[in-house]
């Protein structure tokens, strides 16, 4: 159990076991150079020394990408709050997820400017900092802000060694929490694109219960491989079989249509009853470290991506 799963005991507490956090994130990933710790963490996490020189592997490829494929533009990408006017001006404001409240200044997060419905609070500038809401009065906001301070000290780029994070301004962004007609979160469905075309869609499947990972082709045929954290069992990621969302055919299209900038995309969004909304953008799906079952494919998708 890290320092940061530990029961919540006081608020001065909690501030020290961030702090102690940081410290030791410190000395884990800072202390490497990029190629280094790429290395270093790819054969730990993937079983197979990393080969920058003649990458073979999807995963291989990825890492390559990180190197030598920085673009201004991406950093744009990966900024949850910033890819918004992109995706208002290139794909339509229509599916933008409603935004309630923004602040660069964890203070601000206080009871009077939080919006009277369901939300979700989240860190614009990395991955897993996020907050549901159903009811804010509910909530102890005093540790909010602890949180909030603690997830705009990070830059996320130190992860993953991801080069469009490292020059986002961290902020704080709270958009309308999106519920079906049953009142749970929609499945999120991640489409996997390489060059330019998606190659099969990761679909996040009842958040809230039974919490299960689905794979499925273009065509939404079962496509029966895992691209998981090697610590998962994969033998339950999987579970039963659902039908294709309604709004199949417009996520493709956007897809494909955002992949022409990139040689590797995953395009992020969810369906709400029908309802078409965009989720993210993201370059590094596991950052690369991610294991990829059968591996197999991990070489077969490998051998399709194409990089100069």
């Amino acid at each position: 159990m890290g320092l940061l799963d530990l029961k919540y005991k006081g608020k001065l507490g909690y501030l020290l076991a961030t702090v102690a956090y940081e410290g030791y994130r410190l000395l884990k990933y800072y202390r490497f150079s990029e190629t280094a710790y790429l290395k270093k963490r790819f054969l730990n996490m993937q079983g197979y020394p990393l080969n920058l020189d003649h990458p073979k592997s999807l995963n291989e490829k990825l890492q390559w990408l990180k190197i030598h494929d920085r673009r201004d533009l991406y950093t744009t990408f990966a900024d949850k709050f910033a890819v918004r006017d992109w995706v208002a001006k290139n794909i339509g404001e229509d599916v933008l997820i409603p935004l309630l409240y923004e602040t660069t200044n964890p203070d601000d997060i206080r009871l009077e400017n939080l919006p009277n419905e369901p939300f979700i609070l989240k860190a614009n500038h990395d991955s897993g900092s996020y907050l549901i809401v159903r009811d804010k009065s509910q909530i102890d906001w005093e540790k909010v802000r602890i949180d909030c301070k603690w997830w705009l000290s990070k830059n996320y780029y130190w992860i993953d060694r991801e080069f469009q994070y490292k020059a986002i301004q961290p902020r704080i962004i709270i958009e309308k929490l999106l519920v079906t007609a049953n009142g749970k979160i929609p499945n999120d469905y991640k489409l996997h694109c390489i060059n330019g075309e998606v190659q099969f869609i990761y679909v996040a499947v009842d958040r809230e219960g039974t919490n299960k990972r689905n794979i499925y082709d273009k065509q939404w045929q079962p496509f029966h491989i895992s691209w998981a954290n090697k610590f998962k069992d994969v033998s339950k990621l999987r579970g039963q079989e659902i039908d294709p969302p309604a709004s199949l055919a417009r996520m493709i299209a956007i897809s494909e249509e955002v992949a022409k900038l990139f040689a590797y995309v995953r395009v992020d969004f969810y369906d709400v009853d029908g309802k078409l909304y965009f989720g993210e953008i993201t370059q590094c799906h596991g950052g690369g470290f991610d294991q990829m079952r059968p591996i197999e494919w991990d070489y077969k998708f490998g051998e399709m991506l194409k990089i100069n």
